[in-house]
């Protein structure tokens, strides 16, 4: 009866930090009223009417407690603040709410978790001294958590990056190469990955947007490579504004450069594969292994035990 009620806390506190970075209630509405009334997503107008009308009704429960919860643990100065901001920016979470609600995760899993193993220690007859370990280890898990969860996010987030890139060059190669500008590529690249590779191409139109602002081109790019934490970014970024200073071939770079990536994303593949035989040891011996000499032992080991025991109760 215990472990159920521990599995039911934990499963509960879990579910509160997965639904607070969930997107909002209205922003799925808002794109069920667009797909009903025909409302394509390039009609501004439309679409800001829309939101307008939707956020009329203010900010979820969630997301008026959560400043609360978040004070506790609220970076004290503005570069703490930043860093958080560029992680969840990484890992694809740039609402301006995004930093509060992490953090109130935070607190809420760390509060959850100390209620899960003191009542788990409180049933099982634990000392007192036992009841505050455990209380305190609930406390630590629940407050590492959400930064297991925000780590797992980048890694995956980076290796769709990764993998989006190849195809995305040679898809800038052919624009530049038919006569397009870089920046009108970048935007044509953008549109055209969005369904194959929707991070990369958020990066792609977050750095149009910005170049359109006002921002120089190898600014935004070099924004965008900091905010995907790529390294190949980075040296896609380094090598398209080397061929621009020095009025070499973009195109000619792109290409060596898409398969320069080609040749990496093949051999990680590879990798990958050559690790599978390792990776399949441990469950090998722990669970196929047991089961395959009981089925093949089993029977001969019966055998020697009523021999002899025959034998021992004969004499």
């Amino acid at each position: 009866m215990e472990w159920l009620i521990l599995i039911a806390l934990l499963l509960a506190a879990a579910g509160l930090v997965a639904y607070s970075f969930l997107p909002a209630r209205r922003e799925k509405i808002e794109t069920v009223l667009r797909r009903t009334a025909g409302i394509s997503p390039d009609d501004d107008k439309a679409t800001l009417q829309t939101k307008a009308r939707l956020r009329a009704a203010g900010p979820s429960i969630l997301e008026k407690a959560a400043p609360i919860f978040s004070r506790p643990v609220m970076p004290k100065n503005a570069e703490e603040q930043s860093t958080l901001k560029a992680k969840l920016a990484s890992a694809g979470y740039r609402r301006e709410s995004a930093p509060v609600l992490f953090l109130a995760s935070k607190t809420l899993g760390a509060a959850l978790c100390a209620l899960a193993t003191f009542g788990y220690a409180f049933a099982a007859d634990k000392e007192t001294q036992e009841i505050m370990y455990f209380v305190i280890g609930g406390v630590g898990a629940g407050f590492l958590l959400p930064n297991m969860w925000l780590s797992q996010c980048i890694r995956k987030r980076i290796e769709a990056i990764r993998n989006g890139l190849p195809d995305s060059l040679d898809l800038m190669v052919v624009a530049v190469e038919s006569g397009l500008g870089l920046d009108a590529t970048i935007l044509r690249v953008a549109d055209e990955m969005g369904s194959v590779h929707p991070a990369l191409a958020e990066e792609l139109q977050i750095a149009t947007i910005e170049t359109q602002m006002g921002i120089k081109r190898a600014e935004a790019l070099t924004k965008m490579a900091d905010r995907t934490a790529v390294p190949e970014m980075r040296a896609l970024i380094a090598v398209i504004t080397q061929a621009e200073k020095l009025g070499t071939s973009v195109a000619k770079a792109l290409r060596n450069q898409a398969d320069s990536l080609r040749t990496k994303r093949r051999q990680k593949a590879e990798e990958r594969a050559q690790k599978t035989a390792v990776k399949l040891l441990i469950p090998l011996i722990l669970f196929i292994f047991p089961a395959i000499f009981v089925v093949l032992a089993g029977p001969a080991a019966i055998h020697l035990m009523n021999t002899f025991g025959g034998g021992g109760i004969s004499k």
